[in-house]
């Protein structure tokens, strides 16, 4: 059995930590995690064939802390994205000693958090019964002290820091296996009747130390990957349209958002697979076609649903 917290349990909360060659970061993390005002009642750091010494860090940490412990995965020769972090997470789900938790977070191994980071989140939670997941606002380090905001809207979760009331997670499936993993739980929440929320409060800041969706090979191969990632999920066309002119405004400038755009269509000419529930994706464009202001061309319910 993991170490009791010393948290009621409508506070226990579990921390699962994909990673993959963060011996830079994960240290550096780890000690916010156990800095923490609330500290999990347990944290499985999963070491996804690391080729340097963040499996050995993470095993010292666990020597210092019964509650965190490592799962090692064989090396598979690149970080793997998208449904591939997923994996690495659901190695670290599989491998719980407790069951006794109100709440499960996925966090990446290159964060930086405030001690009252995760009490915080858990009082959102408190403060809303339909609040399903929440995390803060992300920024990077852009030199000289200077951080930049990450771009999510405030009903998106941060994929670097997804912190889930654990009923709201069962109810929507847990994760998908694919790139917007993140994304799909978001609106499969909605589809269920929770809402989700990223917080801009100080006590939620988070910083990454590495620019979401950039890719282990390049922020261009990541800004295609997100369009291909978006086409599976089942964006509308006008939706992913309105994503890249966005887009445009961020780095890498305007071709950024021109390569999410080709990313969908490239998947789209190809025939990729898609997220396969009609009923999600009729939500998902009546969500889409809200925010364009085109709520007119929105799918109607089928009688009877």
């Amino acid at each position: 059995m993991a170490e009791d917290s010393g948290q009621p349990a409508s506070r226990r909360y579990v921390v699962i930590m994909p990673c993959r060659n963060e011996e830079q970061f994960i240290q550096h993390t780890l000690d916010c995690v156990v800095a923490q005002t609330i500290r999990p009642v347990e944290c499985v750091v999963v070491n996804d064939g690391s080729s340097d010494r963040t499996g050995a860090i993470a095993e010292e940490m666990a020597k210092e802390h019964e509650w965190i412990h490592v799962v090692h995965r064989e090396d598979r020769g690149e970080r793997k994205v998208g449904g591939g972090v997923i994996d690495t997470f659901y190695s670290g789900f599989e491998a719980l000693k407790t069951d006794d938790y109100a709440y499960l977070c996925k966090m990446d191994a290159d964060l930086t958090l405030a001690p009252g980071y995760f009490e915080h989140a858990i009082g959102k939670m408190e403060a809303n019964p339909k609040l399903g997941g929440t995390s803060g606002k992300v920024f990077n380090p852009v030199g000289d002290g200077a951080m930049k905001e990450e771009a999510i809207i405030d009903q998106m979760v941060s994929g670097a820091m997804n912190f889930w009331r654990r009923e709201c997670w069962e109810a929507i499936g847990g994760f998908v296996r694919e790139v917007m993993w993140d994304g799909i739980a978001m609106h499969r929440a909605s589809l269920f009747g929770w809402e989700t929320r990223s917080f801009r409060d100080e006590e939620l800041r988070i910083i990454h130390h590495r620019l979401m969706g950039s890719s282990h090979k390049s922020i261009y191969y990541g800004r295609a990957r997100w369009g291909r990632g978006q086409w599976f999920m089942g964006t509308h066309p006008l939706y992913i349209l309105a994503s890249g002119m966005w887009r445009l405004r961020e780095r890498p400038y305007v071709i950024g958002g021109v390569l999410i755009v080709a990313g969908y269509v490239k998947a789209w000419m190809e025939g990729a697979r898609r997220y396969d529930d009609l009923r999600f994706r009729r939500h998902l464009h009546r969500w889409q076609l809200d925010r364009l202001h085109l709520g007119w061309l929105a799918p109607k319910e089928p009688a009877g649903e």
